[in-house]
């Protein structure tokens, strides 16, 4: 078996290391909602889902403040 000299060594780590940061540029940025954000801005159908979904939440939260109102008076 040959002997690497410590200069042989390092070169050869850095070479992959070069390798693995060119392998990450060219894989782009991690794919997550940031990189979603925005892109609905202004579309008309989506403020009317989002409004859509708001209205069902205020809805969920009525419900809930209803339920829990009848509990404490029956509670009382």
């Amino acid at each position: 078996m040959s002997r690497v000299t410590l200069e042989e060594r390092v070169a050869m780590l850095e070479r992959q290391v070069g390798v693995l940061i060119a392998n990450d540029a060219r894989a782009g940025r991690a794919k997550d909602w940031r990189r979603t954000r925005g892109i609905f801005t202004g579309d008309e159908f989506m403020k009317h889902v989002f409004e859509e979904g708001r209205k069902i939440r205020e809805k969920d939260r009525k419900r809930a403040r209803a339920r829990s109102a009848k509990k404490r008076h029956a509670h009382s």
